[in-house]
């Protein structure tokens, strides 16, 4: 056992690791020794920077919680370049949706257009966490100011037999009902998504409270 597998065990909770087991399934239980995401980011910060580059040098990782600590040490870094770096090294690494999901660079926040090209090779790449991590990119930072209509195209062309990256485009075009309405209607209306996905987009923006009450009356209308 090395020296970070020894501190994420000494921060073992049973409790927490039971629950982690039963909802990230389809990784080995004995993978999750059952770190907070709290005290995984406490730790991250403790790390000297030797520590933390020598810890990112060594993939693959034995244990889940290390791949949620390597997340957390890509998300401190300040360079965008570096930062995008390690991402790219990481990802084809990530089997479950937790270690996806809390991976999301700081560096990114402050000028993401140079990322655009990078999210669209990740959800063209056909590997199910690195494509739900580009959906996941473009839902943060492009939905906003940033949105262009041609974006939902592209999140609603994916096809995947995945649960996970099923359920990052529902929940996308949730968001983006919520955030673009007017657009996303048309993608509904013209029945571009897969009808499974488009139908959890209509059940996740009905449950959203971002969207207003007439809107999910008749987005209830377009289910298939």
């Amino acid at each position: 056992m090395n020296n970070i597998q020894e501190k994420l065990f000494a921060l073992r909770d049973e409790t927490y690791a039971e629950m982690q087991r039963s909802i990230v399934p389809n990784i080995e239980k004995d993978s999750i020794i059952g770190v907070r995401i709290p005290a995984i980011r406490q730790l991250a910060k403790e790390l000297s920077e030797h520590e933390a580059s020598e810890f990112l040098s060594r993939l693959p990782h034995r244990y889940y919680d290390e791949n949620i600590l390597h997340a957390a040490l890509i998300c401190r870094i300040k360079s965008f370049d570096k930062a995008l770096c390690e991402t790219e090294r990481f990802l084809s690494y990530i089997d479950n949706w937790a270690v996806c999901d809390a991976l999301s660079p700081a560096a990114f926040k402050k000028s993401p257009e140079p990322l655009l090209p990078k999210i669209r090779e990740w959800m063209g790449s056909g590997m199910p966490y690195t494509v739900r991590f580009g959906i996941g990119m473009l839902m943060r930072y492009f939905l906003d100011e940033r949105f262009s209509p041609e974006y939902l195209l592209e999140v609603a062309k994916i096809r995947s037999d995945e649960y996970y990256v099923k359920m990052m485009q529902a929940w996308f075009m949730a968001t983006a009902l919520a955030k673009q309405y007017d657009e996303t209607l048309k993608i509904l209306k013209a029945r571009e998504l897969d009808p499974w996905v488009h139908n959890k987009s209509i059940q996740k923006a009905r449950e959203s409270f971002r969207v207003p009450l007439e809107h999910k009356n008749y987005l209830n209308t377009l289910k298939i």
